[in-house]
C-alpha cells in the first residue's frame, strides 16, 4: 500500500515551521512533496527570499518534488456566493484562491505563479489548490499548463494518462480551540478506518506546529502510516 506524504503552505512568511516539517520527516526517511506558494497573500514574493529559496533548491536536490500551491494561496479580488460559501464551509479562513476563479483566470494565476518558480529554478511538477477547493475547469487548465499531476480533496489526478485515483488526505487543524481537540482525534478514527486504502495522503500543514496536540498527533501518525506503507513519489504514480 501507498502514502504520498507534502508540506503545504511552503512560503519564507512560515519558514521556521516549514523547516520543522521537513526535518521531522527526515527523521523518518521521508522526502515530502513541498506545496510552494510563489507569493503568500501578495506580501511574500519568493524572489526576494534567497536563502529560503537556496534552501528549496537544496530540498529538492534531496529529491523533494515541487507543485504549485496557487499564486497567493488567499481570495484577495474575488468575492464567494452562496453556492461557495457552503463548498467551503469548515475547510478554509478565505484561504481558498481558486473557489470561483474561471478557467481563464485559473489558468493565468498557474503561468504567472509556473513561471516564476522555473525563474528560480524550481521547476513543478503538479498543482494543488489551496484547501482543495477549485472548479473543474480548473484542473483542465493545469492539464494544459503542463502539469503531470494535480490533487483534489480526495484524489491524484495524473494528467498524463488521464487517470484519476482515489486517495484520502489525513490533515489536522489548530485554527480553534475545537479543531485542536478534535483533530487528533479524527486522525485516530483514520486509522481505524482506512488503514486498508491503497493510496492514502498526509498533508502536514506549517499551523499543525501551532498546537503541541497537533504536533504531537502528527508525529504519531507519521509513525505508524510509515510503518505500515511504502512512501511513493507524485510521479512514480
Amino acid at each position: 500500500m501507498k502514502l504520498l506524504v507534502a508540506i503545504h503552505d511552503v512560503t519564507p512568511a512560515l519558514a521556521i515551521e516549514c523547516r520543522r516539517l521537513w526535518y521531522i520527516c527526515a527523521r523518518h526517511n521521508i522526502v515530502p512533496a513541498l506545496f510552494v506558494v510563489p507569493n503568500w497573500h501578495g506580501q511574500w514574493p519568493l524572489g526576494l527570499y534567497g536563502r529560503f529559496v537556496d534552501w528549496l533548491r537544496a530540498c529538492t536536490a534531496e529529491g523533494a518534488e515541487i507543485f504549485l500551491h496557487g499564486e497567493r494561496h488567499d481570495e484577495m479580488g474575488s468575492a464567494r456566493n452562496w453556492r461557495d460559501h457552503l463548498r467551503a464551509l469548515g475547510r478554509t479562513d478565505h484561504e481558498g484562491e481558486f473557489l470561483t476563479r474561471d478557467a481563464t483566470t485559473a489558468h493565468a494565476r498557474m503561468q504567472r505563479g509556473t513561471e516564476l518558480l522555473r525563474r528560480l529554478n524550481l521547476d513543478p511538477v503538479g498543482f494543488a489548490p489551496p484547501a482543495w477547493l477549485a472548479q473543474e475547469t480548473t484542473y483542465a487548465a493545469a492539464r494544459l499548463c503542463g502539469f503531470k499531476v494535480s490533487e483534489d480533496g480526495t484524489s491524484v489526478r495524473l494528467h498524463s494518462r488521464g487517470m484519476r485515483l482515489h486517495a484520502p488526505a489525513l490533515r489536522w487543524s489548530s485554527r480553534t480551540a475545537l479543531r485542536e481537540r478534535i483533530s487528533p482525534l479524527v486522525a485516530r478514527a483514520r486509522w481505524t478506518l482506512q488503514q486498508h486504502e491503497p493510496l492514502m495522503r498526509l498533508a502536514l500543514h506549517p499551523s499543525d506546529l501551532h498546537s503541541s496536540r497537533t504536533t504531537q498527533s502528527l508525529k504519531y501518525e507519521i509513525d505508524r502510516w510509515t510503518e505500515a506503507r511504502t512512501v511513493w513519489k507524485y510521479t512514480q504514480l
